[in-house]
């Protein structure tokens, strides 16, 4: 680990930043107030303390308030850490927590190197995250307002006697509905409306994405995975977006424990016990590839998308995955048990996607 002479902890928050810094070599640990969460502040904060040709690295944990600090005192030309806030070493017993003391304990654990760091994209990564994120987020209210309208039917004996919801069969009924008080059929057309203008939204949204993944200097990586059965525009993007570089991580079990899908064990002397996935790390890929793994259930079908994907690929691939959902189903596991395997198998092969082809010209920086 390259030698600094100061270490700065600081604790971050919407208007302030408490600041400690560890002198380097056992030197003392002192806290030096809180600043103003600005660029003026943090700005003025390096000019103070690189009296005397003074070698600084900064750290604060990963939340809400972004990578800005860490874009602006790269930019300085300073050495800057955001840490993951769960991999950060606690005392049992401290049931005291205060921003002086988090940032204390912050400069004291970067300076004996205890601290791990997690990836920080560059801004067109960023952006590119946020568009998956939005997206994210829009399809999750569109489902919150379809359960709402179906609820609303429910509560008042509108049953559709079709084969299912919200094709245009069921669109064409929705039309058709009519209450005998005037109050209710304001209210039915709203939930109606929510309902169009989400679909519109999500829509609009997905045009914006693979707009935005085709200019993409990812493009290459993203298209390559869409070659796996199941990986999606959407699902592609998403992975690339929250991961960025695959050639970070060493071997595909690395990869596999980042996204949670391996499972979590508590063994003690003789007696062992593994449980379900530890579910750590990044929830938004590990969704997108257990959603992914639930194709795997049959054969594929050769249908003339597929096949053109399938040609960028090893047919082995898709067999060995179907293969393994089979083998775990003939064992009595629950197909989410197997979905979840198999989610876990498709993050190797996407791995070693990751490390076949070459790196963009431009990429996120981080660890």
């Amino acid at each position: 680990m390259e030698e600094f002479s100061k270490y700065v902890g600081m604790d971050v928050h919407k208007e302030t930043i408490a600041v400690s810094v560890a002198e380097a070599r056992g030197g003392e640990v002192r806290y030096l107030g809180e600043i103003a969460n600005s660029s003026e502040a943090v700005q003025k904060l390096v000019k103070q303390l690189r009296r005397g040709d003074a070698q600084l690295s900064f750290c604060y944990e990963a939340g809400p308030c972004g990578y800005g600090i860490h874009r602006q005192l790269t930019e300085l030309g300073w050495a800057c850490q955001v840490v993951a806030p769960s991999l950060i070493p606690k005392k049992a017993g401290d049931r005291v927590k205060t921003d002086r003391r988090d940032s204390l304990s912050l400069a004291r654990l970067h300076r004996a190197g205890e601290l791990t760091a997690v990836w920080v994209p560059d801004g067109a990564q960023e952006a590119l995250r946020d568009l998956t994120r939005a997206r994210e987020d829009m399809k999750h209210l569109q489902r919150q307002a379809k359960q709402r309208l179906l609820a609303f039917l429910l509560r008042h004996g509108q049953s559709y006697d079709g084969k299912s919801n919200w094709t245009q069969a069921h669109h064409r009924w929705l039309e058709s509905v009519k209450f005998s008080q005037s109050v209710q059929q304001i209210v039915f057309q709203e939930y109606v409306d929510t309902v169009k203008l989400l679909s519109q939204r999500v829509a609009a949204l997905d045009q914006q994405m693979a707009d935005a993944a085709g200019k993409s200097v990812w493009w290459p990586v993203i298209e390559a995975l869409m070659a796996l059965r199941g990986v999606s525009l959407l699902t592609a993007t998403t992975i690339v977006a929250e991961i960025g570089d695959l050639k970070r991580f060493a071997s595909a079990p690395q990869l596999m424990a980042y996204l949670g899908l391996v499972p979590s064990e508590h063994s003690s002397g003789g007696s062992k016990s593994r449980g379900g996935i530890t579910k750590t790390g990044n929830g938004h890929v590990r969704r997108v590839l257990v959603e992914a793994a639930w194709t795997y259930r049959h054969p594929a079908r050769k249908t003339a998308c597929l096949q053109r994907r399938a040609e960028r690929t090893s047919a082995a691939v898709q067999d060995r995955l179907c293969a393994r959902y089979r083998s775990m189903e003939g064992r009595g596991k629950l197909k989410v048990q197997a979905c979840t395997a198999v989610a876990r198998e498709l993050a190797g092969f996407i791995w070693a996607i990751g490390q076949a082809l070459p790196q963009p010209a431009t990429q996120a920086k981080g660890q």
